[in-house]
């Protein structure tokens, strides 16, 4: 039962949906999605873009192997995918997918999923970066202090 269905890295937009429809199975009743996308504000600093590297062959077989991990040890269905390249705000950067009998096997896979991924595989980012401009209250930074 449990499997990995795609682990991917790559330097095409990631389709959400498709690593959403590729875990669901009518014997699951939880499915879960994370996106991690690129945000346009890094504390106070404004993110113009990201630049993502890899060691792909060692990325590729590091994502694998925690994704069969994960899938097995929660009974899932896992996919997981990462774009490399230059991603801009907005743009998606990670997708990590999970389908199980039950809810919270579904979120903890996918939680330890991504974050085993953020922290074993040989991805590295590089982040475009400039202060921000101080926020009016006016257009809408009140309480933002």
């Amino acid at each position: 039962m449990p499997k990995v269905v795609i682990c991917e890295l790559t330097e095409e937009p990631l389709d959400v949906d498709r690593l959403y429809q590729a875990v669901r199975d009518p014997k699951f009743g939880g499915v879960v999605v994370f996106s991690g996308e690129v945000r346009s504000l890094t504390g106070v600093e404004v993110t113009h873009s990201l630049d993502y590297e890899a060691y792909a062959s060692m990325a590729v077989a590091q994502m694998q192997k925690l994704a069969e991990n994960a899938a097995a040890k929660h009974q899932a269905r896992v996919a997981v995918a990462h774009r490399i390249g230059h991603l801009n705000p907005g743009d998606v950067a990670v997708v990590c997918a999970a389908a199980s009998a039950h809810r919270d096997a579904a979120f903890t896979c996918a939680r330890e999923l991504i974050d085993r991924i953020k922290e074993d595989v040989p991805i590295w980012k590089k982040e475009s970066e400039s202060p921000s401009p101080p926020i009016s209250p006016e257009i809408g930074g009140e309480g933002l202090g």
